[in-house]
């Protein structure tokens, strides 16, 4: 269990088109969450589906990547890892955030394959 590493790895739906903040020395960030369906049986054994949302944190050549990609509904794939961060609100409150920060990513492209009539 040495090997074990902080890696993530989803498939779901942008909930939006991503959000780029540029900083000082060409530096920018992207984010967007995204939203991963999994569906089962319920007890009384009728189909259920539940959504999670996960936010995901791109930067610099990944941000201008993801721009070019992802739009609101796209499918996409990633790997990247998870990162923890604490912050102090407007109110003074401490917060605990949980991102995604991604290292690769790709739209899925689904075909329907046709049915040939005789």
């Amino acid at each position: 269990m040495s090997n074990l590493k902080n890696s993530v790895h989803l498939t779901g739906f942008a909930g939006s088109d991503l959000v780029v903040t540029p900083f000082e020395n060409n530096k920018k960030v992207a984010r967007v969450s995204v939203a991963i369906n999994e569906y089962y049986k319920n007890k009384n054994g009728e189909e259920s589906k539940q959504t999670q949302w996960f936010n995901l944190v791109f930067w610099n050549g990944k941000a201008d990547d993801a721009v070019k990609l992802i739009k609101k509904g796209s499918e996409i794939a990633i790997v990247g890892k998870l990162a923890s961060q604490t912050y102090t609100s407007k109110e003074g409150l401490k917060r605990f955030i949980t991102e995604i920060v991604v290292n690769e990513v790709e739209l899925v492209v689904r075909t329907v394959a046709a049915v040939a009539e005789d």
